[in-house]
Formats: structure tokens, sequence, C-alpha cells
């Protein structure tokens, strides 16, 4: 499938098929590919914590609005940021770049981030959402389907997967063989609602 497909035809999937198993091949592509996401100074700050555990899985669904897609499909993501990447070390971010390079990005790394909170979250979020992207196209080129939950308690979630204190939580993922086709789309907006040239118009003219 061509890169254009995947994006027309990737819809948000509430069921799955439980009698479908994912190898371990393509388990193991899907979150490579994930690693080659692009990241701010490629600071890499995202984490994949798979969901495995039959019984991890029923406490995240619980703190999930009962969704049932968290135990039925074949891969569950917890997609999360480690808010301090840009601290540990960033010096291995660009251990193969030439010296120059490493000379001029790693100092700028912490000069960016330090003491901006939000800017770290901010990044933490762009992150696992363009991994998410990756993931779910990724995801409908092996022949799954795909869908991103942002309805579930973060605090409960954290709990269940011993979140570390400076990594927060962006979404959950699911992936797997879907079992009933999404609804028709919603309705998009018009073209030219969304995409503006140079600025937005001035509301008070």
């Amino acid at each position: 499938m061509d890169v254009f497909s995947a994006i027309e035809q990737r819809r948000s999937i509430k069921h799955y098929d439980t009698s479908h198993q994912m190898t371990p091949e393509e388990e193991r592509r899907l979150l490579e590919l994930a690693l080659l996401s692009p990241t701010s100074f490629n600071i890499q700050n995202w984490r994949f914590v798979v969901l495995r555990d039959p019984a991890v899985k029923k406490q995240v669904r619980a703190a999930a609005w009962n969704q049932a897609q968290i135990e039925e499909a074949q891969l569950t993501l917890a997609l999360c940021a480690d808010l301090k990447a840009w601290d540990k070390a960033p010096e291995r971010y660009w251990r193969t770049a030439p010296e120059k390079t490493q000379q001029m990005l790693v100092p700028m790394i912490r000069k960016t981030y330090q003491d901006r909170e939000q800017l770290q979250r901010d990044e933490a979020m762009r992150s696992v959402g363009i991994a998410a992207q990756t993931l779910m196209l990724a995801a409908k080129q092996l022949g799954y389907d795909s869908g991103a939950l942002v309805g579930f308690d973060p605090d409960a979630v954290a709990k269940i997967i011993n979140l570390p204190p400076d990594h927060v939580i962006g979404m959950l993922l699911v992936i797997g063989k879907k079992k009933i086709d999404a609804y028709g789309r919603g309705g998009q907006l018009p073209y030219d609602e969304v995409v503006l040239n140079d600025r937005f118009p001035d509301a008070t003219a």
C-alpha cells in the first residue's frame, strides 16, 4: 500500500478480531519504524510501553472508560515521553555525527529546554503525536488497523504502568485486525476553513 492510500484509508477502529495473532516480527517491525519518527534535536524522548499482561490490560481498560479495544487489539501501547530526555546525556543523541555538528548541537539542547517546563511538555506531546501517526500508517501498510485513545484517567494508568515522575502519557494506541468497520466519516471541514494563507483574517474587520 502506498502512503497516500494508507492516509486515506486509516480510520479509528473500535472492534478487533481477537482470534488473530500478530507475529513477533510484525510487532518488532512496527516499533522499529516508530523509532524513526522525528524528534526535536533528535532527543528521542518517546517511550513505548507494550501492554502484554492480561491483568494489566484489564486494569488499564477499567481506567479507560471500559473501552474493549484495549483488551481485544493485538497490540496495545501506552505512548509516553521522558520530559527530561534533553538533560540525560544529550551527547548520545549525536554520537555518530561529525564532531563539528556535535559541538554545535549538543550545548543547544540544554539551553533550549532548561527551566522551560511548558516547552518540555509541549515537546513530549509533539513527539508522541508524530510517533503515533508513524505507527498508525505503518500498521495500515502491514494490513492492520488502529485507534488512538485519549479517554482514560492518566493518573490511574500512570500508577498501573509505574510511570516515572519525570515522564508523561500522551495517549494509548491499539493496533490489530479489524472486526467491524468504522462508521462513515463524520464530516470533514471545508478546505478553505482549515487552510489559511499567510495569516488568520482580522476578526475586527
